[in-house]
């Protein structure tokens, strides 16, 4: 999934967003989750940021279809928590170590979402990009000291292709949005909590 390429609709939303929270020239730590979701980043262009989330909270318009993404509903409570979202992204860049997003048919045909990492070839036909996506990071001026990223198998992709800090001195794992949403939903103020306890 490219939405920059798929959809007029996401590279105007992709641009009112970077032109209202990234029009300085602050330093911000990075926050990096796997590959775009269908109806998140894959719809709006906006990593964990679903149409929802965009036209409610953000209030960029959106004239598509009013996707909903679980991991975009639990970020957007943790920037609730942290404070506003002018507050929060003027501090923090989400970005994904792959930013492009990957589909797979299921056994019932049904289009679902797969992970870089989900298959071996992909992870390495991928590779290439990864790294020029994280060299881009670096060369945009991010604070490269620690990054934190998002799902613990994420993290550990990571951690090999970071083998002797060539982009980050230290990566924080945490647990993934979806995986907390789908699995931990009680937990999910406690998440909250440590997301930011950690990042703070």
């Amino acid at each position: 999934m490219n939405p920059y390429a798929e959809s007029e609709e996401a590279r105007n939303a992709s641009e009112s967003f970077y032109r209202k929270y990234y029009s300085d020239d602050k330093p911000r730590k990075l926050i990096l989750g796997i590959n775009p979701g269908r109806h998140g980043a894959g719809a709006t262009g906006i990593p964990f940021t679903d149409p929802k989330r965009l036209k409610e909270i953000i209030n960029i318009s959106w004239d598509g279809e009013l996707s909903h993404e679980p991991s975009s509903v639990y970020i957007y409570d943790m920037i609730k928590a942290f404070g506003t979202p002018e507050e929060f992204y003027s501090r923090y860049f989400i970005n994904s170590v792959s930013p492009l997003g990957y589909t797979v048919r299921n056994e019932l045909g049904k289009e679902v979402n797969f992970n870089y990492y989900d298959s071996p070839s992909l992870y390495k036909r991928v590779m290439p990009f990864i790294l020029s996506n994280l060299e881009k990071l670096r060369q945009m001026g991010f604070e490269m000291d620690t990054a934190y990223c998002l799902g613990v198998k994420n993290a550990k992709c990571l951690e090999e292709l970071n083998t002797g800090s060539k982009y980050f001195r230290n990566i924080i794992a945490l647990e993934h949005p979806r995986y907390i949403m789908q699995y931990r939903i009680k937990s999910k103020e406690e998440f909250i909590q440590k997301y930011l306890d950690l990042m703070r």
